[in-house]
Parts: structure tokens; sequence; C-alpha cells
């Protein structure tokens, strides 16, 4: 059943990561025309980053034998808001002499809306792995949720460019560092 599902998660995964590989082309192709800012490419590499995890984080419900329908549509509900998180940042048009400051700032409720929801979407995806013994959960995962959800409102709210900034920054550092953390507890583990 997950091949099924897995060819869904791909195409839609699949599509996030171009729409953001295309929008950062975008950028470098305008930078004649267009007023590119640093938050907004940070974001864009956060948000890459993000995706590339969830899809390899999909990869353990190959190891589920029966599916419900429940479950079916939670994992295609999930990579979609998945998809809708990456679309934030990028017009599907981009025209050539975008400030992208002001269109990060026009969006940036709908883009940390949806990233508050994809992580809340993520908490009940990694524990029913969990629970269901397809991937142990890793104990840095209780401090990394609470971290990001807590970036991510900050940003909802924040007007300052200078928080906007700090916020792009901490929030790949939090990544990098939960990454790093749980790949020597695997690595330690064996």
């Amino acid at each position: 059943m997950f091949e099924y599902l897995g060819v869904l998660i791909a195409v839609i995964l699949g599509l996030s990561i171009t729409h953001l590989l295309r929008g950062l082309s975008k950028v470098i192709h305008l930078h004649g025309t267009a007023k590119p800012y640093w938050v907004h490419i940070v974001w864009t590499v956060n948000i890459l980053i993000y995706v590339l995890g969830v899809w390899w984080g999909m990869f353990w419900w190959t190891k589920l034998e029966t599916w419900s329908i429940e479950e079916f549509f939670a994992i295609a509900g999930y990579c979609s808001v998945m998809f809708m998180l990456s679309s934030m940042l990028y017009p599907p048009d981009c025209p050539s002499d975008l400030d992208f400051e002001g269109y990060f700032f026009k969006n940036k409720s709908w883009f940390f809306g949806f990233q508050i929801l994809a992580f809340l979407l993520d908490i009940p995806e990694t524990l029913a792995k969990g629970m269901g013994h397809l991937r142990d959960v890793p104990l840095q995962y209780a401090f990394y949720i609470p971290t990001i959800l807590i970036i991510c409102v900050i940003g909802l709210y924040s007007k300052s460019r200078r928080v906007q900034g700090v916020l792009c920054i901490a929030w790949l550092l939090a990544t990098v560092c939960y990454v790093t953390l749980t790949s020597i507890d695997k690595i330690a583990a064996h």
C-alpha cells in the first residue's frame, strides 16, 4: 500500500521542492531588476531542508503493512500543507521587479500560519510512527518542536525586520542542532 501512497507523497513534496528551487532561481535571474531579501532567501533554504526532511521521514511508513483511509488522508493532508507552506514564499508568476522583502511581509501571516500547521501535523505523524514501532522518536524531538513553534509564533506576530532576521537564523540553527544530535545518537547506539 505504501508504494501507492509513496507516489502521491513524491509528487506533492517534489512540487514543493520544485517551487522553492524555481523561486530561488528567479531571485538569481532577476537580481538586476528584483530586490532580493536575505531573510526570504534563508527561509527558502530552511523550508527546502524541512521538505527534504519530511520526505526522508516518510520512508519509515514503508514498514506499515495495513493502512486505514484515515492514515492515508492524514499523510496526504500533511504533504499538501507542506506544498502550501512552500508556495507562500514565491508567487506563481514572479514579476521581474518583485520586492521580495515586501512580498515576504505581505505573506508572512500565511507563511508562518502554514508552518505552524505543518509542525502541528508533524507531531501526530511522528508519534504514530513511534507508537507503530516504525521508528523511535528521538528524545531531542521534545525540545525541537516547541522551539520551532515558538519561532513561528513570534514570526507570525512580529513586524520587526531585525526580529525576522534573527528568527530565520534561529530556525536554521535549531534544525541543524536537531539533525546533528539525532545523528550522533544513532551512531552512538550502533
